[in-house]
């Protein structure tokens, strides 16, 4: 009995502890999530009569509008997003790039070059339940064998990830602009327009400058905001549904919609780019799930977000059916006078929350771009030490700021600017749904029928929002369309340059007959020393290291070929990370490391990969070593064969790690080959340039050990090599067009690729290569 009362007591002590993690998530998703929904109040009913629709001031067209925004509201983020699309999260992660990764897992859909069968023995490759040995259907191999349908199937997802970048230019700019805009209220003394957009620019420049600080910090300090200001407007508008109409309630029914398009007509239609204002933000709940939980985004959805919002509207709408000349400022002139001022300030810091999601998602889409080899590289920050995925982008941050400045001087009109905002974000929803329609067929392996019942339902709803938006494109809404095709541009022209050259590198590599028919020495001096050359490479010898060795015989006594490659997968495990091989016999003392990483992990500077590196190579000679001593024979080696090493410590590698300050370091078995002038020259090196000290380590080999002495003499060369100092090799290549080129490919790749090359972050930054160990070897590509 006893113990029963005490598994129940654990057991309640398990659940309070969850339920507190959960409510505290959820907590922190008004910060970084919701900003952007919340905030909608302050201009759909101005944006959605701001057309013909002022013809029709009467109270048939606002309870036909509010039973719009309420059905919206239901139907789009509460049955879509929160109950459906939040179930189709990859590991933990959302966002169109989610759903293209799980597709292109799920289906033979990629078109990463480097990908190889041992990627999809990752952990996280496959999701839970799936069955691998399912029959693919004719649809599926349909896809699979067109690589123009695979082409556009990315050129697709990649305008999403456009208009969302357009949203976080348009976000930021029409939540300040409409929050200021109380300042013009006639009532408090209003200021002029002018005055109005300057102090948005002052704001926005603020907000922008407060990014690197990252979001786990603006999270905790933006969340009782967003939490205060839903609170508050959900008691105005319940103020207002008893003060000014009870009846509004009867706008609940979709029977004020069909009334609505009756007494409209056209115009009603037109009308809805501005009823869709009202579930803006909503793809934040699925791009920034990463950082979250999918229970906790439901439940600060359910719980407060949608009741809030919802007694807002109907407030709002009760206020203006009874008052129709204030339609064009309804928000404030709704709000009771005596609590004017802290609702503006309210309004003003909510505004600047809502611009935080889409800030963030879009320093997130970038990163994801970057590692589907279609952005140029850019500096990425990681802001928090214990919230893995929260980043920082400085140049999209920039780039970020101009822009809204631009748009918010430019227009100055928060109408104009939401007809682009609205078409932003409706693009990018209708393209959540048609993936999430993929995703049903081939994730969860549901029937296709359930599939198109999903995409004719939300496909009509949204499809119905995106006609009514595209007849506002000359009214700002080519906006939008602009930047998204601008950003399309860059892309497009990023991933095509960057796939000939690695078509080049595949072509053009050496074969394993000319080096073997060179020897153990590769006919050139081998000098002391590891050298890394990267290359992007996952089989043979890039074409880089034969014109190195011709214009410069000589090169060190151990060869690493280092593959640093993205995988279609959120994030890889630390354990799953290194796959090592050998290249030729193994007297050749040549090796192949491939780093894998996926589309969330950031490429932190790891300070000590060499000492990794060398362990994980140790590891990988004595498990060769001993699946060769069961076969017979040391000397056959499986070349070509590929290993998943893990190794945080020296354990199974026959190596004793040990800091070189230690005195047992004295006895190791080798010595530094560097001189005390190179020695002293590299600690200079290393105080000036202000980084953070590496950690000196020295292995030796085990003496207690018994361990085959070809092995004992392979890992003594390599320690040997290791105390002899590493030297990082790449390419610095200089990509042109084949003479017989077209006009097209000449400029997209002498003028357009050129430039993005010329102005983005060089390969050995990106890769946190010491400079003081590098080395590039100029190489021209005729692609």
């Amino acid at each position: 009995m006893d113990e029963e009362i005490a598994s129940a007591a654990a057991r309640q002590g398990q659940w309070k502890h969850q339920y507190k993690a959960l409510s505290l998530l959820a907590f922190q998703s008004f910060g970084v999530v919701y900003g952007d929904l919340s905030t909608s109040p302050l201009y759909v009913f101005k944006s959605a009569m701001s057309g013909n629709l002022h013809n029709y001031e009467d109270e048939t067209t606002i309870f036909g509008l509010l039973s719009l925004i309420f059905w919206t509201l239901t139907l789009v983020p509460l049955l879509k997003y929160v109950i459906i699309v939040l179930a189709a999260d990859d590991n933990g992660e959302g966002g169109t790039f989610a759903l293209y990764s799980l597709l292109c897992r799920h289906a033979k859909l990629s078109l990463l070059p480097n990908q190889q069968a041992a990627d999809e023995e990752l952990s996280t490759y496959y999701q839970p339940g799936t069955d691998r040995a399912a029959v693919s259907s004719p649809f599926k191999r349909f896809l699979e064998k067109h690589k123009k349908l695979r082409t556009c199937l990315l050129l697709f997802v990649l305008f999403g990830a456009c208009m969302v970048i357009g949203d976080g230019v348009l976000t930021p700019t029409i939540s300040v602009l409409s929050a200021l805009s109380g300042l013009q209220d006639p009532g408090t003394g209003g200021l002029g327009n002018g005055w109005v957009v300057f102090i948005a620019c002052v704001v926005l420049v603020g907000l922008f400058a407060l990014q690197h600080r990252g979001t786990h910090r603006v999270a905790f300090m933006f969340a009782p905001i967003v939490v205060l200001w839903l609170l508050s407007i959900g008691i105005i508008g319940l103020y207002n549904i008893i003060h000014w109409n009870p009846r509004i309630c009867l706008a609940l029914s979709p029977h004020y919609i069909v009334k609505f398009f009756k007494t409209t007509g056209k115009d009603g239609w037109i009308a809805l780019g501005g009823v869709l204002l009202a579930v803006t933000g909503t793809e934040a709940m699925f791009a920034d799930l990463g950082h979250f939980t999918a229970a906790s985004i439901r439940l600060a959805f359910v719980g407060v977000i949608y009741p809030c919002l919802v007694l807002q509207y109907m407030g709002q709408a009760a206020y203006l059916s009874k008052n129709m000349s204030d339609v064009h400022e309804s928000f404030y002139l709704s709000i009771p006078r005596t609590v004017f001022w802290p609702m503006f300030v309210l309004a003003s810091l909510a505004a600047i929350v809502g611009s935080q999601a889409i800030i963030s998602a879009t320093f997130s889409i970038v990163k994801q771009c970057l590692s589907l080899g279609c952005f140029p590289r850019v500096k990425v920050v990681h802001t928090s030490r214990w919230i893995y995925g929260q980043i920082y982008i400085p140049e999209i941050n920039w780039i970020l700021m101009v822009l809204c400045l631009a748009v918010t001087i430019g227009f100055r009109d928060v109408t104009v600017i939401g007809n682009a905002y609205g078409l932003a974000c409706i693009t990018v929803m209708f393209i959540t749904t048609w993936l999430m329609a993929l995703i049903i067929i081939f994730v969860w392996q549901k029937n296709i029928l359930l599939a198109l019942l999903f995409l004719l339902f939300f496909g009509s709803i949204e499809g119905a929002y995106l006609s009514s938006s595209f007849i506002k494109v000359p009214q700002g809404g080519w906006t939008s369309i602009a930047f998204a095709f601008v950003f399309m541009f860059i892309m497009y022209v990023w991933h095509y340059g960057t796939r000939r050259k690695y078509l080049f590198d595949l072509q053009n590599k050496v074969s394993m007959k000319w080096i073997l028919t060179l020897g153990p020495s590769l006919g050139i001096m081998r000098v002391p020393g590891i050298g890394l050359i990267y290359t992007e490479l996952v089989t043979g010898v890039p074409a880089i290291f034969s014109h190195f060795v011709t214009n410069l015989p000589a090169f060190h006594q151990v060869l690493v070929f280092v593959c640093v490659k993205s995988v279609p997968v959120p994030y890889v495990a630390a354990e799953e990370r290194y796959l090592i091989g050998r290249i030729g016999p193994r007297q050749y003392r040549m090796y192949r490391c491939i780093v894998r990483y996926g589309y969330k992990d950031v490429q932190k500077d790891d300070e000590n990969f060499e000492n990794h590196l060398v362990m994980s190579i140790a590891k990988f000679i004595q498990m060769e070593a001993e699946e060769s001593a069961s076969s017979g024979s040391y000397e056959s080696s499986n070349e070509g064969r590929m290993a998943v090493i893990h190794t945080t410590d020296a354990a199974g590698t026959g190596l004793i790690m040990r800091d070189s300050n230690d005195s047992a370091a004295g006895t190791s078995l080798t010595r530094s080959s560097k001189s005390e002038t190179l020695q002293s020259l590299q600690s200079i090196y290393e105080q000036e340039s202000g980084g953070i000290s590496r950690r000196r380590v020295r292995f030796q080999i085990e003496q207690e050990e018994q361990i085959n002495p070809q092995v004992r003499d392979e890992l003594s060369d390599l320690l040997e090599a290791k105390e002899a100092g590493v030297a990082y090799i790449i390419g610095h290549s200089y990509v042109k067009a084949r003479k017989n080129s077209n006009l097209f490919k000449s400029f997209a790749i002498n003028y357009a690729y050129s430039f993005l090359r010329k102005n983005c972050r060089g390969p050995s930054v990106t890769l946190h290569i010491p400079h003081i160990s590098l080395i590039e070897v100029g190489m021209i590509y005729y692609v």
